[in-house]
């Protein structure tokens, strides 16, 4: 399992934006797919249970995405007083 985790930092490490982005599009539409094979009596229920998911995740994601937005305003600001001088 060590093994693994290692392979996908690795493979943080050396992808950008565009990488994520088509994980992110492959992993959607596997969801789609198995979506599409619930029984309808059972949809609310995976829906309540993928809505949670989803707030659980999005929530400290964009936590994340926020702080190193401050982060990199802060840069500039601090880019363009030294710049000013």
């Amino acid at each position: 399992m060590k093994l693994f985790l290692e392979l996908g930092n690795r493979y943080a490490a050396k992808s950008d934006w565009k990488d994520f982005a088509l994980t992110k599009l492959c992993v959607c539409a596997i969801g789609v797919m198995i979506g599409s094979c619930i029984s309808a009596n059972n949809r609310k229920k995976v829906m309540a249970i993928a809505g949670g998911v989803f707030t659980a995740t999005y929530v400290p994601l964009m936590k994340k995405v926020f702080a190193i937005a401050k982060e990199m305003i802060a840069e500039r600001q601090e880019y363009e007083t030294v710049e000013n001088i």
